[in-house]
């Protein structure tokens, strides 16, 4: 009899703490829906994460969290995508201003994604010249291509660029091609920046300078200068390169953002349609 009861003392215990772990996470889940209401949505997080650790056993509690959790993160990638929609339109109005300075070269037929060019620096007013020639495609990506005709192969790889003791230098190219035009040597190097070896920012960074010295590297060196409209159209193909590619990581980021929202709304409709039944 003693035994039996000192089984009915410990369950009344345990029932006991059970409801004030309820009470207690109800007490939290409230202040959750406070914060969300008050759109301090990392608190509101924080506080339902704090249910999980500190009342597990609060299930009806736990579950209602899970429901909030859903709203939390839905209107967290809502206001996301909204900042992203508003940060795109400055992005589009900055270039709509610009892009009328360059020229975009693009066959719609085989090319999905076209690039730019600096006027000057375009094929059919160039034939025949040695220089470093910059492009940016319409998704941001910027590459320079060293075109060397200046009379016998060199199988140049590499450009370096220097002013004074200064200077920058390509990696090898693991894109470079030759051919001939009427009977004139033409080899051409493609270097993609980034991986440039930081020549596009040196030209950025020197642009104010008289000469700028390029220097084709290969079985023997060709140097040349560097003419003012060429450092005027890297600098600008640089600066276009970057909206662009600040504008395609914004599309990734709303992608992303849109993935979620669709996501969140489908478990939210799912666990509607389980409280329906």
């Amino acid at each position: 009899m003693k035994k039996l009861g000192l089984i009915v003392v410990a369950l009344a215990l345990t029932l006991a703490g059970c409801n004030s772990d309820e009470k207690k996470a109800s007490e939290l889940f409230q202040r959750a829906e406070v914060s969300f209401a008050a759109e301090d949505y990392s608190l509101a997080k924080l506080q339902i994460d704090s249910i999980r650790t500190l009342y597990p056993k609060a299930f009806e509690v736990r579950k209602a969290a899970i429901g909030l959790m859903q709203q939390v993160d839905l209107k967290e990638q809502q206001q996301t995508l909204a900042y992203l929609d508003s940060v795109m339109a400055v992005k589009q109005a900055s270039l709509d201003s610009i892009k009328g300075n360059y020229v975009l070269e693009k066959d719609t037929a085989y090319q999905e994604v076209g690039n730019y060019f600096y006027p000057t620096q375009v094929v059919e007013k160039n034939i025949g010249r040695s220089f470093l020639r910059a492009q940016v495609s319409e998704t941001g990506e910027m590459s320079l291509t060293s075109i060397y005709c200046a009379g016998g192969n060199i199988h140049h790889t590499a450009v370096k660029v220097s002013v004074g003791d200064l200077f920058a230098e390509t990696p090898s190219s693991s894109d470079s091609y030759e051919t001939t035009d009427l009977g004139r040597a033409i080899e051409k190097a493609d270097y993609k920046v980034g991986n440039d070896g930081g020549v596009a920012d040196f030209i950025v960074a020197n642009q104010d300078k008289k000469n700028i010295r390029l220097e084709f590297m290969g079985d023997r060196n060709y140097r040349t200068v560097m003419p003012a409209s060429d450092v005027k159209a890297i600098v600008a193909i640089v600066d276009l390169a970057k909206i662009l590619s600040a504008m395609e990581e914004i599309r990734k980021e709303q992608k992303e953002a849109n993935l979620k929202i669709q996501f969140v709304t489908r478990k939210m409709q799912e666990k509607a349609g389980e409280t329906t039944e």
